[in-house]
């Protein structure tokens, strides 16, 4: 996945039909978190900015749902 501009999110949710708003809410993020992210005033490093900037499909990484576990490798399954 190629990442776009923050631009370019908001007229993807626009040929959607999708408002920050709704898609914040559904997402479960603040609304006003997305727009800060989108406005370029989060530095999107950590917490839900970085979660919201690599869902919006602004920035390269992963969503960790449990912080303690961020470091562990995934287990290889040997056959």
């Amino acid at each position: 996945m190629s990442l776009r501009t923050a631009a370019e999110a908001r007229e993807a949710l626009q040929s959607a039909g999708v408002s920050i708003t709704q898609w914040a809410v559904a997402n479960q993020f603040s609304p006003n978190l997305v727009f800060e992210v989108l406005g370029g005033r989060k530095k999107c490093i950590r917490g839900q900015a970085h979660n919201i900037a690599v869902k919006l499909g602004l920035k390269d990484g992963t969503i960790t749902k449990d912080p303690a576990k961020a470091l562990e490798q995934p287990s290889r399954r040997v056959a």
